[in-house]
Formats: structure tokens, sequence, C-alpha cells
């Protein structure tokens, strides 16, 4: 492999190395000021857009041992990685295309799951990190609750058991 081509398959492999997720955007007809726009965007929620070269990216993914990807990797790519919430980096993604109407999704990973445009859709419509983890922590609240209210209920009849009967005498 030539040295250039080595350093751009080299270059698109630490960028699949800094995420769990990828996601496959078509850039075509965006231009400097759009692409400056996505990018702060999508650093608010700790992500990154880097054009690469579709061939370059084929080959650092099957050394990353990704889904294959070929069928996407046609035209102009663009990857977006990084951040811990892949929901919210998918929603940033989904909230840009339906403003400007550029940069549609082709596909992603997620994993080692290959996702089609329409799955990655459906992920950015999911709660973000902090959500989930608000859902969580009242569910484990709700079972607590209902925990101490299930043991409490004996007591609570033996008291009114007695109550009832102190007040007949």
């Amino acid at each position: 492999m030539r040295p250039g081509k080595e350093y751009l398959v080299k270059e698109a492999s630490d960028y699949l190395s800094r995420s769990e997720y990828v996601f496959l955007t078509d850039y075509h007809g965006i231009n400097v000021e759009e692409t400056t726009e996505l990018r702060s965007k999508l650093a608010e929620r700790g992500a990154e857009f880097h054009v690469v070269k579709n061939s370059s990216l084929k080959l650092a993914a099957k050394e990353k041992n990704l889904p294959d990807l070929s069928e996407h990797l046609t035209g102009h790519t663009a990857i977006v990685i990084g951040g811990d919430d892949a929901s919210a980096v998918a929603k940033a993604l989904d909230l840009y295309f339906k403003d400007t109407k550029k940069v549609p999704v082709k596909a992603g990973t997620l994993g080692d799951r290959l996702l089609t445009a329409e799955e990655v859709k459906k992920l950015s419509k999911l709660p973000g990190l902090e959500g989930l983890r608000s859902q969580l922590l009242s569910l484990f609240n709700t079972s607590a609750t209902q925990l101490v209210g299930v043991l409490s209920a004996p007591s609570r009849g033996l008291v009114t058991v007695l109550k009832a009967k102190q007040d007949k005498n």
C-alpha cells in the first residue's frame, strides 16, 4: 500500500477507535459554513464530523472488525463519531437534516451491529443517556416504595385490629 493511502487508512482507523458507534452520512452539497455549524452542534454532544475516503474507511472498518459497510460506502461519505450518548448525537444529526435537508444518514454501527438509516432515526427518538438514567432511578425508587408498603402492611393491620379492640372495650 502506498504511504498516502496507508496514512488515510490509519487516520480512519484512529477515528473509529474513538467511539462505540459510527454514523455514515452523505455530505454532498454542504458548504464550509454549514459544515462548521454542524461540527459545532455535534461538538456540544462530544461528537466529531470527519470526511473520509470510502476505500480508506472500508479498510479501517475491516481492520477494527466492524460490520461490513461496503454497500453504504458510495458517493461523498463523512463519519460522525464520539460522545457518550449515541442517541443524542443521532438526534442532532436528524435535527440538522430536518432543518437543512443536507447530510442525510446512510447507515451506522453501534458496537458490532450494523444499523440502517431507519434504525439510526429510531435511535434518535430514544431518550438521551440522562433521561434513561432518571427513568432507571425512578424504577428503582418505585420498587423500594412498594416494598416498604408491602412489608409494613401486616404491622399496620395488627395495629388497626388492636385499635378496634381497644375502641370496643
